[in-house]
């Protein structure tokens, strides 16, 4: 008999749902098959929708062996910090990505991506104790590709992770700003809305008939027609969607200089040959908080900023000299 006390990283979930998480080896069946006949919550039987409360007393009738084959190791794989913390409070860490690391690992990098690194950094910090914690890791609520620099938001506990996962998804709470900079002479805003299909298997987006709604705002900064004509621009993503802005832009006539995958490639060879550019031009560079909920209002009108990394900051002062943002 296995007995587990609920704390603030496992409270208001499902029942089953945590069982999934804890006992993360088991087929789905066994889980639900072990709250029928082996779980009880504070001495009774309950569903598998039973919400569970801080406190509660979860009781597995498993032998302790039957257990550990039940559950995959938990291990921290130690990653040499790369990132630069920008704002943290008690429940978030907003860090700065550099370019070239991916947020999440994947199935060729299981060690040296952002979420690890940030996680490390908790450890260190004992803001985070793997070994007291059943189901929770620190986790990001936005993400960035592996080749976009800039700002990625962590929560360091459940109920934040809950939070700012809805409250990333709606208009109007948490702006997210872009630099990037695009090939030809940029006039005036651009307002753009699309839908897009996405080809899993090659990991590239494009424009369609049908399909989930893009919705971006483009605002040019600087231009210049040095090297056949760039512009920098400030762009503000409404929905968060595979490859976004670079689709889009690349659609409306002026693609990222760099990118690999929807970028025009003279405009691509000259930015390898001037700068050593080899992917996107592009920086999330600016959060800024607004119609948070009560918890979180301390945030509003809050604005954090990552400037530009060293090399992006050179392309432009090449192109336009000094820039003010």
């Amino acid at each position: 008999m296995v007995t587990l006390e609920i704390g603030k990283n496992e409270k208001q979930q499902r029942l089953d749902k945590f069982l999934r998480k804890y006992l993360d080896a088991a087929p789905l069946s066994a889980v639900y098959k072990m709250i029928r006949k082996d779980v009880k919550v504070n001495g009774k039987r309950r569903k598998e929708d039973y919400i569970l409360q801080e406190g509660d007393q979860l009781t597995l009738y498993l032998h302790e062996d039957e257990l550990a084959r039940l559950q995959k190791p938990r291990r921290v794989q130690h990653a040499k910090k790369q990132f630069k913390a920008a704002y943290e409070d008690d429940d978030l860490l907003i860090v700065v990505k550099p370019a070239g690391l991916l947020t999440h690992g994947n199935k060729q990098e299981h060690r040296n991506h952002l979420a690890n690194q940030v996680l490390d950094y908790l450890i260190q910090n004992g803001q985070y104790d793997p070994r007291t914690e059943k189901t929770f890791s620190p986790a990001p609520v936005n993400r960035l590709d592996r080749n976009t620099s800039g700002l990625v938001i962590f929560c360091k506990n459940y109920e934040a992770l809950q939070t700012f996962n809805a409250i990333i998804k709606e208009r109007g709470r948490v702006h997210k700003r872009y630099l990037t900079l695009v090939s030809g002479l940029l006039r005036r805003p651009l307002s753009l809305t699309d839908r897009m299909e996405k080809d899993e298997e090659k990991n590239r987006v494009s424009i369609a008939d049908e399909g989930k709604l893009m919705h971006t705002e483009v605002r040019p900064l600087y231009s210049t027609d040095k090297y056949g004509g760039f512009t920098l621009a400030e762009v503000e993503i409404e929905t968060g969607r595979t490859h976004q802005i670079r689709v889009q832009l690349a659609a409306a006539g002026h693609p990222l200089a760099g990118d690999p995958k929807y970028g025009d490639p003279e405009v691509n060879r000259t930015v390898k040959k001037r700068w050593g550019l080899c992917s996107q031009f592009l920086h999330a560079w600016c959060l800024e908080f607004e119609n948070m909920p009560e918890k979180y209002a301390y945030l509003n009108g809050k604005r954090v900023t990552a400037p530009l990394p060293k090399k992006l900051d050179a392309v432009c002062r090449d192109l336009f000299g000094r820039v003010e943002l």
